[in-house]
């Protein structure tokens, strides 16, 4: 994104994040102990259900639509945006191809390795099973009847067709996300190739409504706090003590996913692609890696990433501004492994059981939705739950697993950054013409 659109995402975090934060948690470990007190005290009392069916239920009903609003324009104008500006530096329209290619294959492997430790692992299986179909059946009465499901999805042949929608305004109004993505790059390819003195303002334009939907997640999140409560409450009351063993395995896999995809994929491409050396990789990168943790923002930490890309690993500044810049919004390995994860983990949880087919279309929408996550707190919450929604789990999961997002954001965060960092020292390996500054 540019300089511009930069400073509209450290300004659309809501003020306090540190204090949200802490309420979120407050309502997370509130709504999961009054959860587990019905449970355990009044588990069948009829005011349980007149309270979760009048009250707890609808709360978390308006934010999840809140949500579900947004997430269409807000990932439309990041994927065009983003794709746009990959050929904003003239001179550098190599790298940015060598950049989007290295993105796209790295941010598939990374899903890839998610999706397998969910499958392996399965912690999210084992809930009463007659449960997990009572809520899922409430679900689909709620937020899940807002968009389509996979019942009424193409399958096979049809569902590759599907992709390419023959009426992009009707592919928004039926929230078919994997039709708008496509659309969004489609344009956003026809932006870099035409250069004009129009276009450039229709960019501008569209980044406006990147921001503008960035402002409104601000706000939106804002609610967050009441709504997880809401949301704990009504899972904890349902599933009881079964809650917490499958929140701490959810926790488990993530990290371990995030742990591959450090200490295995990164070094084998800095040693086998970039040439260097792993140790001496993270030895340079730990400023960045201890600035990314602690505050869990990838735009907080470009300042010193740039800085670290220069100094410490002596990069060529033409490449590794572009790289670390374009990275911050596209390049989020972390985040695309973390949703794929939670997807999957919460479909396992209500007993829905994803095909192959299904969980390609996870992978697919995690990898596009990687260039196109908002950069602010809560950015992926839309997208986890409109994939939710399109493969039939109940969106109202993804309160199960924002009480423990905090420490997951920053584990993913760094991941992030360094991922960026990675990608910086290849793309220098690969281009080293593209590298030298231009003859005076």
């Amino acid at each position: 994104m540019s300089t511009d659109a930069e400073q509209i995402a450290r300004e659309a975090a809501p003020i306090g994040h540190g204090r949200l934060q802490w309420r979120i948690l407050i309502g997370f470990a509130a709504g999961l102990v009054a959860g587990l007190l019905a449970y355990t005290l009044a588990r069948d009392a009829a005011w349980i259900e007149w309270l979760v069916t009048y009250v707890t239920g609808p709360i978390g009903q308006i934010f999840l639509r809140l949500l579900f609003m947004l997430v269409i324009p807000l990932l439309f104008a990041a994927l065009v945006v983003g794709i746009a500006e990959m050929g904003e530096i003239r001179a550098l329209k190599a790298i940015g191809l060598r950049t989007l290619a290295y993105t796209v294959i790295v941010s598939s492997i990374a899903v890839a390795i998610s999706l397998a430790a969910v499958n392996l692992l399965r912690p999210g299986d084992g809930v009463d099973p007659q449960a997990a179909r009572e809520l899922l059946a409430q679900g689909g009465e709620g937020a899940r009847g807002i968009v389509a499901t996979s019942a009424d999805s193409p399958t096979g042949i049809d569902a590759l067709i599907a992709i390419v929608p023959n009426n992009v305004v009707a592919a928004m109004g039926a929230n078919d996300i994997l039709a708008v993505m496509f659309f969004a790059l489609f344009f956003g390819i026809g932006l870099l190739l035409v250069q004009t003195r129009r276009t450039v303002q229709l960019k501008d334009a569209i980044e406006g409504i990147f921001e503008v939907a960035m402002r409104l997640i601000g706000l939106v999140i804002q609610l967050a706090p009441i709504a997880i409560f809401c949301f704990m409450f009504n899972l904890s009351a349902q599933f009881g003590w079964d809650l917490l063993f499958k929140l701490a395995a959810f926790v488990g896999v993530v990290l371990l996913a995030l742990a591959i995809q450090m200490f295995g994929v990164f070094p084998a491409l800095l040693k086998f692609v970039a040439g260097k050396s792993p140790l001496a990789f993270f030895r340079e990168t730990r400023e960045a890696s201890v600035m990314a943790f602690s505050t869990a923002s990838s735009n907080a930490t470009l300042p010193t990433a740039l800085r670290v890309a220069e100094t410490e690993l002596e990069l060529p500044p033409r490449i590794s501004r572009f790289v670390l810049t374009i990275g911050a919004t596209a390049n989020q390995n972390g985040t695309a492994m973390f949703e794929g994860v939670t997807v999957l983990f919460l479909a396992q949880f209500f007993g829905v059981d994803l095909a192959l087919g299904e969980q390609a279309f996870v992978m697919l929408i995690c990898i596009l939705a990687g260039v196109g996550t908002a950069g602010i707190p809560g950015g992926s919450l839309p997208v986890i739950a409109l994939i939710l929604a399109g493969v039939g789990v109940p969106p109202e999961g993804i309160g199960l697993i924002l009480g423990v997002d905090r420490f997951l954001d920053m584990c993913r965060t760094t991941l992030n950054v360094i991922g960026d960092l990675v990608a910086a020292q290849v793309i220098s390996a690969l281009s080293p013409a593209e590298g030298r500054a231009p003859s005076p």
